[in-house]
């Protein structure tokens, strides 16, 4: 199994509204796609210091199942339609996990 992680830093001008919109659409995407196992997606809570602004985690089988979920066009209309004006910096990690380490 693998845990995607996106990471993002925000743009000035993005409001709690435009995160809001964003959360909203991106559990929405989630539901839909069938090879997206678990996912979560929130505003960083800044327990520690760090610059990321909010971060997606998604829990999916195997590679192939990475690509269908990132190249899905539910995926590419939310970047269209919220990410691409918000984002001024994006950082992501694969890492392989074991079955059930994660719900």
């Amino acid at each position: 199994m693998i845990l995607h992680i996106a990471q993002f830093t925000w743009k000035p001008e993005v409001t709690a509204a435009d995160v809001d919109a964003l959360t909203t659409a991106l559990e929405q995407m989630a539901a839909q796609i069938p090879q997206i196992l678990s996912y979560r997606a929130a505003a960083n809570l800044r327990v520690r210091p760090s610059t990321t602004d909010y971060a997606c985690a998604a829990i999916v089988a195997d590679a192939d199942d990475l690509a269908a979920y990132l190249d899905h066009p539910l995926h590419k209309a939310v970047y269209d339609q919220h990410l691409g004006r918000m984002v001024a910096e994006r950082a992501a990690a694969q890492l392989p996990i074991e079955s059930g380490s994660f719900a």
